[in-house]
């Protein structure tokens, strides 16, 4: 117990220090290599669609991914340790930290504030589209400042503090289950033509493993709110989490979203383009003020918040367990 929270602490300082510099091979690229060549040998769109066979196919998917992933993540952590603690130990730090994306998230988003500042819509609109997945060719400066703030809201819980609780309990054997989950969402967890019945057990799989972080995530978010500063609002973060948590599809991504758009005053949400296609959506938060390129930096520091407020929550956890132990 002890090599696990020295691990899961280095490993959350190791990504608030480095983040994921794009020269350094992730291996959740390697699941998503996984998942993108089953979901080509298993999915065939081209002929006459049989609903249950994608349906079945999709539960394979998610067998075959989980048990790779799982397995891989046994053997590589089980060998470190068998070899030596301290190496062992390293190695759950190296992988902790491959699994959180604090700084990732700041890193990315922050470019799509400095091309704003820089009054370079087009360059703030492909910035802003490596983090979303809505079209963004057509957003204006609001817009574009909107879609960053919305992600770093949502993967305040996704990218950050779901997989720390998953670290805490499992280590990063259930961090990087965690992550193909997620992984296997993003890529087929579609409602459209082609992903709805292949990537339905993926998707609902998503929101069985998200459904409690992501509450906690909103209940730290409005904690971190009510932190000192004039900048945010933890009274108004709770009224609206009270309020529109439920304003969208998924019964997790409103949960941020909602405490976010509170703290900062702002609305969110709303109608969106996907593939070509207006999706009408529900609005978070009230149009107090419109949103603005610091409004992204604003969400960042909330951001941190959340996450060291996460990391020392579950460090106490787990340093009370230890002693009852």
């Amino acid at each position: 117990m002890y090599y696990h929270m020295i691990a899961f602490l280095a490993g959350f300082l190791l990504d608030l220090l480095i983040g994921d510099p794009h020269w350094l091979y992730h291996p959740v690229r390697l699941i998503g290599n996984l998942i993108a060549a089953i979901d080509h040998k298993m999915l065939d769109v081209s002929g006459i669609r049989n609903e249950k066979k994608e349906w079945r196919a999709g539960i394979w998917l998610v067998v075959i991914v989980l048990s790779a992933t799982g397995l891989v993540s046994i053997c590589l952590l089980l060998g470190g340790y068998v070899l030596n603690p301290v190496a062992g130990c390293i190695l759950e730090s190296i992988m902790t930290y491959q699994i959180l994306a604090t700084k990732c998230l700041k890193v990315e988003s922050m470019k799509v504030y400095e091309r704003l500042k820089a009054e370079d819509l087009d360059g703030a609109r492909k910035a802003v589209a490596m983090i979303v997945g809505r079209d963004t060719q057509n957003l204006n400066e609001a817009g574009v400042a909107k879609a960053a703030v919305e992600t770093v809201a949502e993967n305040t819980s996704d990218g950050v503090i779901a997989p720390m609780i998953y670290l805490a309990i499992g280590g990063p054997v259930l961090g990087f289950l965690y992550k193909a989950v997620n992984t296997m969402d993003s890529m087929v967890g579609y409602k459209n033509d082609c992903y709805l019945n292949f990537g339905r057990t993926a998707a609902k799989l998503d929101d069985v493993v998200n459904y409690i972080p992501a509450r906690i995530s909103a209940a730290l978010m409005i904690a971190a709110a009510y932190l000192p500063g004039k900048q945010f609002s933890g009274k108004d973060a709770l009224r609206i989490f009270k309020r529109d948590r439920y304003n969208h599809a998924s019964p997790n991504s409103a949960q941020t979203e909602a405490a976010c758009a509170g703290a900062l005053n702002l609305r969110l949400a709303g109608d969106a383009s996907y593939f070509g296609k207006i999706v009408k959506k529900p609005y978070i938060g009230d149009d107090i003020r419109p949103v603005e390129a610091e409004d992204i930096a604003r969400v960042n520091v909330l951001l941190y918040r959340s996450a060291v407020i996460g990391e020392c929550l579950c460090l106490l956890i787990l340093m009370g367990i230890t002693l009852f132990i």
